[in-house]
């Protein structure tokens, strides 16, 4: 869970400042997007591990879920339970709306299937985006699922501290304080772009 995670953050945060060249304007995402397009060996590796590491992360998502469920059988474990976070309780039910955010990403942005009215946008990536979240429903969602990866990486980064036995009581609180900081620095440079585009920042 831990290793596969810290592949999806590395994936994330990649992502993240390659979008951010959207702010640059048209020449700079559509340079980036021929780029990524000129190095396709590369771009499919890269899509192997990823979907490889979603897999997992999965499964051992589920599997830990099933676990800590078996244990929560009374006692100790039930008031350690009522006392986590609210990332902690919910990461399941985030992971699972994730998923189908990543689903629905995929056929709107990489696909192009959903959301962007047939339209070709003969390689203006800057353009697809604008016309993508022109769309307030869409923009919203978008918006949505930033908010809830924002909660699932803030618990699972810290967590991942913990697992690969980085983390003690010394340094707790501040891997935990730097985990939100990271997650809410993620979420709100994802959800700059259509929030910029649905109140006419770029058109």
């Amino acid at each position: 869970m831990a290793l596969t995670g810290v592949v999806l953050v590395g994936f994330v945060l990649g992502h993240l400042t390659g979008n951010l060249l959207f702010f640059r304007g048209p020449a700079a995402i559509n340079d980036y997007a021929e780029w990524l397009h000129s190095h396709a060996m590369l771009i499919w590796g890269a899509r192997v591990v990823l979907i490889i590491s979603v897999f997992l992360h999965i499964w051992t998502g589920i599997q830990l879920t099933l676990e800590n469920r078996a244990s929560r059988q009374g006692g100790p474990q039930v008031e350690a339970t009522r006392r986590a976070s609210v990332g902690s309780r919910t990461m399941p039910y985030s992971g699972v709306v994730i998923l189908a955010f990543i689903v629905f990403h995929l056929l709107h942005f990489t696909f192009r299937q959903v959301a962007l009215g047939g339209r070709d946008f003969q390689g203006d990536v800057h353009a697809m985006i604008r016309y993508g979240f022109s769309q307030p429903a869409v923009a919203v969602f978008y918006i949505v699922g930033m908010l809830l990866l924002c909660l699932h990486l803030g618990h699972g980064i810290a967590s991942i501290f913990q697992t690969l036995g980085l983390r003690n009581e010394r340094w707790r609180g501040r891997l935990e304080a730097a985990s939100t900081v990271f997650a809410w620095v993620i979420a709100l440079g994802f959800i700059s772009i259509p929030l910029a585009v649905l109140t006419g920042l770029i058109k």
